[in-house]
């Protein structure tokens, strides 16, 4: 157990550090995640080749899968657009956002019943944001990619709730990187045209960074959550991943000395933002939640 929870922690620690490393690269966030997708999926294909692995799935599920590959390929392009546009403290916090698209989302496409505590809580959160916004409009782009990544982040567990019961982890999260990098290599064309970039091969630091991000803090990251989930609770891992955005906040404060750029009104969103997440994990304390495979 002692080692699963320093495995979990760990996790932690390096999905924390994703933020930092989008600020560190300074490609353009669609060529950062593109370059990310393929440094994971060589290496994810190189592990599960030798651990013999690497299986078919079939067409009509394929698509479903690449669907969901598409989120996460949404997800990190507005996640690194808020980081690049804003700066690394807010983009962590408006991921609390997720909250509240969860809220409506998930009953609307399972069709089940809104319940009215997940959107209070949700409403609570987007006010924490909303005060930064409101208070910073030095970051409204930036904001409004945080807002996106907050959308994806929710829609990524609905939609993987009902594959990862049918394929092991490593396997589907292979298949669904696979299919974002061919979504945003579609992509990719028609977002340079509207946010172009500087330059479009990693320099040589970008390069060692990438490798840090894809490896490091993609692919161990993800094996070390896998490990941890073997003796921890899914509630357990929940918690400990509601730090993730703490570390990235540290991060940005020691790092890049944010702290200074950011007036009190920012803290003031932080406060109901936490408050949000803390309310919900009480609420949770007395439900079974299902294991959430976390892709940051």
């Amino acid at each position: 157990m002692k080692k699963a929870l320093i495995q979990l922690h760990i996790a932690v620690f390096l999905a924390g550090f994703t933020a930092i490393l989008g600020k560190l690269i300074g490609l353009n966030e669609s060529l950062l995640v593109w370059y990310r997708l393929l440094l994971t999926v060589i290496a994810l294909a190189i592990i599960l080749y030798y651990k013999g692995q690497l299986k078919k799935i079939p067409r009509k599920e394929m698509l479903q899968i690449f669907g969901v590959g598409g989120i996460v390929a949404f997800h990190w392009l507005t996640f690194y657009g808020s980081v690049k546009y804003a700066n690394v403290s807010v983009a962590v916090v408006c991921l609390a956002g997720s909250g509240f698209f969860t809220a409506f989302l998930e009953p609307l496409i399972f069709n089940k019943k809104i319940k009215l505590v997940e959107v209070l809580l949700g409403i609570l959160a987007i006010a924490g944001i909303y005060i930064i916004f409101d208070f910073h409009p030095q970051y409204k782009v930036g904001i409004v990619f945080g807002i996106l990544a907050a959308l994806g982040s929710s829609l990524f567990p609905i939609f993987n709730k009902r594959l990862i019961v049918r394929y092991s982890p490593l396997v589907l999260t292979f298949y669904e990187l696979s299919g974002g990098i061919l979504v945003l290599t579609l992509v990719v064309p028609l977002y340079l045209y509207y946010f172009p970039a500087t330059y479009y091969l990693p320099t040589i630091l970008d390069g060692w960074w990438l490798l840090v991000l894809a490896l490091l803090c993609t692919v161990v990251c993800f094996d070390l959550q896998l490990n941890a989930l073997k003796k921890i609770s899914p509630f357990t891992s929940n918690l400990a991943y509601n730090l993730e955005p703490v570390y990235g906040i540290i991060f940005a404060f020691a790092i890049f000395q944010e702290n200074k750029s950011l007036n009190p009104q920012f803290y003031g969103g932080l406060v109901l933002i936490i408050l949000a997440v803390a309310l919900q994990t009480f609420r949770i304390t007395r439900l079974k939640p299902l294991p959430v495979l976390h892709i940051d």
